[in-house]
């Protein structure tokens, strides 16, 4: 058994994980992000032990730690160095302190790196020898898989597939470049083109179901899409236009064996995942890019404590 912990910067959720990638027990507590170091350790612990009380069997059996964080961290050392929404810790070494704590092994890694290496091990890209995958949501993150073993970089910041440029004159990304697919097509990017579109009053359920044009967040666009609303359709044709421009980009760099996407947006826009592929050859120079299999990630919000528990798999 391994156990796979999820930190992030209001909760701490961890969960108990078998061979075949399945998580039998869940629990979850408040993190404590702004406190001193031992504080928000202490919400990590008290995680892992509500999970022990559930089973007491598993104290015994576990034969490692895997611990998703919030970045920049460091994946060879398991030392957290200074996440924007966890200013308690700053290189704080969260491998060793759960390792002491535990007595078993641990590892870190940042979450899309770790979610990758889950859906490869236990999900969509099962049976695949490389894959990229790519979590849509608020921002856009992505992992890249290749012969079973996370793509770390020299420094362990490979993989930030969301900072990509597809339009230097584009909007400005809040990591400070121009252009990035997350300023084109995350969630607030949907929302924002949704609102441009209707800023000139048309009618449209987009509106109705917000209360409001500055109300429009992308779940909004979503629901609207599903009702058959034709603006919600264009403003995610737009996106997946946008995503196609990207993920040609990532064929003709990677050409993976796969292409999993996760993350709160990705049912969103899996209806247009055949247009996407069908689109790709134009956007890149593999004229066989679209016999990538491009599909939506077994684990939705349970993917950090997938990808947690795959780093010991």
């Amino acid at each position: 058994m391994i156990i796979g912990v999820d930190i992030g910067g209001t909760k701490v959720a961890a969960g108990l994980v078998d061979s075949t990638g399945e998580i039998t027990h869940k629990t979850r507590v408040p993190m404590i992000p702004a406190g001193d170091a031992a504080t928000g350790f202490a919400a990590v612990v008290n995680a892992l032990e509500a999970l022990f009380s559930l089973v007491p069997e598993a104290r015994g059996a576990v034969t490692g730690i895997g611990l998703c964080a919030p970045g920049p961290l460091d994946p060879r050392t398991g030392v957290v160095l200074n996440p924007p929404n966890l200013p308690c810790w700053r290189g704080f070494p969260l491998a060793a302190e759960t390792e002491r704590a535990f007595g078993v092994p641990a590892k870190v890694d940042n979450d899309a790196n770790a979610a990758g290496l889950a859906e490869f091990l236990w999900g969509a890209g099962r049976g695949y020898s490389n894959l990229f995958y790519a979590t849509l949501g608020t921002g856009i993150g992505a992992g890249i898989v290749l012969d079973g073993k996370i793509l770390h970089g020299r420094t362990g910041s490979a993989a930030e597939g969301g900072h990509v440029t597809i339009d230097y004159r584009g909007p400005r990304c809040a990591c400070g470049k121009y252009g990035c697919i997350e300023a084109l097509a995350a969630g607030p990017a949907i929302a924002l083109r949704a609102r441009g579109k209707l800023a000139g009053g048309e009618a449209s359920r987009i509106v109705e179901l917000a209360g409001g044009l500055e109300q429009i967040r992308a779940e909004h666009v979503g629901q609207a899409f599903r009702e058959g609303d034709a603006a919600a359709r264009q403003v995610l044709q737009e996106t997946a236009f946008l995503l196609t421009v990207w993920l040609g980009n990532i064929v003709d760099l990677l050409e993976p064996e796969c292409m999993v996407v996760g993350g709160g947006m990705a049912g969103l826009m899996s209806p247009f995942f055949a247009d996407i592929s069908k689109n790709l050859p134009r956007w890149s120079i593999n004229q066989r890019a679209g016999e990538i299999p491009l599909v939506m990630a077994r684990y939705g919000a349970d993917a950090g404590i997938a990808g947690a528990a795959a780093l010991c798999g």
